[in-house]
């Protein structure tokens, strides 16, 4: 369901970009001013709708049928999905790791969940400051500065959107497969290769074709990995009755992460101090810095839970964190 959000909001801008696009080459002037720009947000009420109407399909979590004690339903969604006789052994962990968990919100704080929480704020914080959302909040400003005309940048734009949705749609068929780690670690050394490509193409001037290259670079690392599969592992560290709660601190974290990015980046971008000396390439090697920090982080905290049930995750975080203490 992560990745199926994920594939939602990326879809949506997509939609925005070419309405922009479309509205720019065949609108007048004065009627992009007053009118166009309603297109363009109204456009995404679209996939917010599909969105909604997809949710309706949806069903609930077993964890959570099981704890509303509707043990029958959530053995029938189990049994969907793995059969009879992994439902049983799958039922009956449940109800163990239910029995023994509290519901305190204080629990997140505890020192065998501290670790698991700092683990998750980290990695999406981590998410924001790599610099994604720099390009697709600012990205036909930045073609501009360039030296791109604006039509062309705003077809740049429609294409950095485009390679986004495939990408997301490749990650959401790998996940499972090559596993949420290797997707990290792979996803993140290629964002950091990008981008410190892009600032010495920047530096040296040399953004007529190389920058749009690198940064459909960037976007197709980011959109294997760390845009879907950080909010994967962020469903799965948890334990069971203190995932919502946990996932919101993450989410609050990401969002201001999101906020300190979006607003920095305009401030380093005019800053003629900067711009002067390195030509606009500072912002990226700082988020291609960002990305040396998350590839170092994934591979010495982030598990990996690819083919793990919750409850096995939960039995090993106590399991390492019982033997610390």
């Amino acid at each position: 369901m992560v990745s199926v959000n994920q594939f939602a909001i990326v879809s949506g801008m997509l939609l925005v970009y070419f309405v922009n696009y479309f509205i720019s080459q065949f609108g007048d002037e004065a009627w992009n001013v007053h009118f166009g720009w309603r297109w363009m947000m109204g456009s995404e009420a679209l996939p917010s709708v599909l969105l909604l109407v997809m949710m309706f399909f949806v069903p609930e979590s077993p964890r959570w049928l099981t704890k509303q004690n509707r043990e029958e339903a959530a053995l029938g969604i189990l049994v969907k999905v793995d059969g009879q006789r992994h439902a049983q052994t799958e039922m009956a962990a449940i109800k163990e790791t239910i029995a023994h968990e509290s519901e305190s919100v204080a629990q997140l704080f505890q020192p065998r969940m501290r670790i698991v929480l700092v683990i998750s704020v980290v990695l999406a914080v981590l998410q924001q400051i790599t610099g994604i959302n720099v390009f697709l909040y600012y990205g036909p400003e930045i073609f501009k500065k360039l030296g791109t005309s604006m039509d062309a940048a705003l077809l740049q734009t429609v294409v950095i959107g485009a390679v986004n949705l495939v990408f997301t749609i490749i990650a959401i068929w790998t996940v499972d497969k090559l596993g949420r780690k290797p997707l990290m670690v792979i996803g993140s050394m290629g964002m950091g290769i990008t981008l410190f490509a892009m600032g010495l193409s920047a530096f040296y001037q040399k953004t007529k074709l190389w920058f749009l290259v690198f940064i459909l670079g960037y976007m197709a690392s980011f959109a294997l990995s760390v845009g879907p599969v950080t909010w994967v592992i962020l469903s799965e560290i948890f334990p069971t009755k203190i995932r919502g709660r946990a996932m919101a601190v993450a989410a609050i974290f990401l969002w201001v992460a999101n906020y300190f990015v979006s607003q920095t980046f305009p401030m380093m971008n005019e800053n003629a101090w900067l711009v002067g000396k390195f030509n606009r390439a500072f912002p990226f090697w700082i988020y291609g810095g960002m990305c040396v920090v998350l590839v170092i982080f994934v591979l010495l905290f982030v598990p990996e839970t690819k083919g793990k049930t919750l409850e096995e995750i939960e039995k090993r975080w106590q399991g390492q964190l019982h033997n610390r203490g």
